[in-house]
Parts: structure tokens; C-alpha cells; sequence
């Protein structure tokens, strides 16, 4: 079970690096903004820098995950595993807090949230027993 709740950690990790990418490296283009709702250039532009700093929010949550997977698998499993548990989680809470700015970012919340929460379910399944 372990192995299923790593791809799905591993899964929202990659998830989070996208998010960075286009957060951070490919705001600039017209069809990365109005993917986040930005109507138009000039409020691109005013947006960008609180866009470039939460890309490097996903950044982070996506190497905390991908190091605690690496631990979990190496040499530190209860290291590694606090910090699968701490990463997943606040990827959860976040995919929440999106959730209450309105109904467009549905899919998104899901996308952001569904595969670490699986993951830490999974995961703790796997602990337990």
C-alpha cells in the first residue's frame, strides 16, 4: 500500500511543479493567466509578482514531498514520513482555501487536493496495519 500512496504523493508533487511553472516561469503568456482568471494584460502584469512568489509556494511543497519520499524509501521511513504527512496536508488545506474563492476554481481545488489526500489516506492505511 505504501507503494500506491508514493505515486500518488509523487503524483501531487508533480502537480505543484506545474503550478510553479506556470506561476512563476510562464506567467507572461496570455494562456497561463487567464487559466488563474486574469481578464487581460495590464491586470497580468499587476498580478505577477504575488503570482511568482506563490509558484515558489508549490515549489517548496513539491521538493518537501519529493525529499520525504526519497527518505521514507532510503533510510529515514519515520522522517520521511512526517514529512510526506506535513507536505500532503498543507497541500489539502490549500486545495480547501481555494475552494472558498468561488465556484471557477473547482476543478482546480480538485486537481490540487484529491491526489495528496488519497495519498496520505493511503499512506496511513499502510501504517496502521
Amino acid at each position: 500500500m505504501a507503494i500506491v500512496g508514493s505515486v500518488l504523493i509523487a503524483l501531487a508533487a508533480v502537480v505543484h511543479l506545474a503550478f510553479f511553472a506556470m506561476e512563476s516561469m510562464l506567467w507572461s503568456s496570455p494562456n497561463v493567466w487567464r487559466r488563474f482568471g486574469v481578464a487581460d494584460q495590464r491586470d497580468a502584469d499587476v498580478v505577477r509578482p504575488m503570482a511568482y512568489n506563490q509558484g515558489f509556494y508549490n515549489l517548496f511543497l513539491a521538493g518537501g514531498a519529493t525529499v520525504g519520499l526519497v527518505l521514507y524509501w532510503t533510510t529515514l521511513r519515520h522522517v520521511g514520513f512526517g514529512l510526506i504527512f506535513f507536505t500532503g496536508t498543507c497541500m489539502v488545506l490549500a486545495a480547501m482555501v481555494l475552494l472558498t474563492t468561488g465556484r471557477r476554481y473547482w476543478r482546480a481545488s480538485l486537481l490540487q487536493g484529491i491526489p495528496p489526500l488519497a495519498g496520505l489516506l493511503v499512506f496511513s492505511l499502510a501504517h496502521a496495519g
